[in-house]
């Protein structure tokens, strides 16, 4: 049980609740930003004075059902209910097993798709891209060390930023660190998972202030604008297609018809030629 940290993202998801998000009145005299403890506790069916002692870093574990109760009393999301599970010792419904190796499945995918696509380890390391990923993305199989890592290069590196043009960097910025806080919780006691997290919470104040603010999010589908020397800013659909072991995935960018996007697209795609 990781008491600090169930402190931590407790006490913030409840700041960030509202009362009129829960059906109850602000209140003149509220000085509490968000919901208080005894609200809280009240929404889960538990005492104000366990709920207190786990804000205080000092309570018993919660059972299972008491995180499920939480869960609901501070309306978390799936992912954020699996990782206060992992965080108080209970194993959740979604375990990864990290894998450097892509398996068969995914791979056939990869080569009849005529759409960019890549897969990725849970932790940002790109296992394999097909051509027309490369073309827009760059070749990502080539780093070492905790370079191979998408989020690291984010935060620590340059040319993973300019791709992207400069007013999204604060939403990737985001969801990388609420994925990385996601895939934490999966992968509680991993090495390679706590050695990633503390270099960039050492070496980049963007990443330490981000991950203080304690959100958590498995990014599942999203939009992605990509900056190309060439064909120019390219937008794209992403989705996300869970591996068997889900310790990888299958990302696949696809633009809108008739767009703009989509003919920037073809344009790279003729000067790759035929697979």
């Amino acid at each position: 049980m990781d008491r600090i940290a169930i402190a931590d993202f407790l006490r913030r998801r409840r700041c960030a609740l509202q009362p009129g998000d829960v059906g109850l009145q602000q209140g003149r005299r509220r000085r509490t930003a968000g919901l208080r403890r005894d609200e809280v506790a009240a929404r889960a069916d538990i005492s104000t004075d366990f709920y207190a002692r786990l804000e205080q870093r000092r309570g018993a574990r919660p059972s299972q059902q008491t995180v499920d109760a939480l869960a609901r009393a501070l309306r978390l999301t799936y992912d954020e209910r699996d990782y206060l599970l992992r965080l108080a010792g209970h194993r959740a419904s979604l375990r990864s097993r990290p894998t450097d190796a892509p398996g068969p499945g995914p791979v056939r995918v990869l080569e009849h798709l005529d759409a960019p696509a890549q897969i990725v380890s849970d932790l940002g390391v790109t296992l394999r891209q097909n051509a027309l990923a490369q073309a827009i993305s760059g070749v990502q199989t080539g780093h070492t060390g905790l370079e191979r890592s998408m989020f690291y290069r984010w935060f620590i590196g340059s040319e993973e930023r300019r791709r992207i043009p400069a007013e999204d960097h604060d939403v990737h910025s985001r969801r990388y660190v609420a994925q990385l806080r996601a895939i934490q919780g999966r992968r509680a006691g991993d090495g390679e998972t706590r050695t990633l997290v503390d270099e960039l919470y050492r070496r980049s104040r963007e990443f330490a202030q981000l991950w203080d603010q304690h959100e958590v999010a498995l990014i599942r589908s999203w939009g992605k604008r990509i900056r190309h020397p060439r064909a120019g800013v390219i937008s794209f659909d992403t989705a996300v297609l869970l591996s068997q072991n889900r310790a990888d995935v299958l990302l696949v960018f696809t633009a809108a018809p008739d767009s703009d996007s989509a003919e920037r697209l073809a344009f790279l795609s003729r000067r790759i030629g035929p697979r």
